[in-house]
């Protein structure tokens, strides 16, 4: 038993990984959108926005999310404690999925 203690005393330990800053995830988002628009494969943040908000009547429009993968956005809106996600299309500006009530 003895040596089982000492065993574990002088095994090493590994860090746990470490995420990215919140920060940091969001200059990463941003850059993705830059570069998107950059390259013309997506339309700016504001033109979606811009677009979209106004059929979400009576929602609380919570943010933006963009995957510069697959140019896709993805807003955030809150109405009567639901949360709804919209995707919408970068290139186009068409919603093109809808997540929630």
């Amino acid at each position: 038993m003895l040596a089982v203690i000492a065993l574990l005393s002088v095994t090493p330990t590994v860090p746990a990984p470490v995420d990215l800053d919140p920060c940091q995830q969001r200059r990463g988002d941003r850059s993705g959108v830059f570069q998107a628009m950059r390259e013309g494969r997506t339309l700016p943040l504001p033109e979606i926005e811009r677009r979209v908000i106004p059929a979400m009547r009576g929602a609380q429009y919570l943010g933006p999310e963009f995957d510069p993968d697959s140019g896709i956005y993805t807003l955030k809106f809150l109405r009567d404690g639901s949360v709804i996600w919209l995707k919408v299309d970068g290139r186009s500006g068409q919603i093109i999925g809808r997540e929630g009530y």
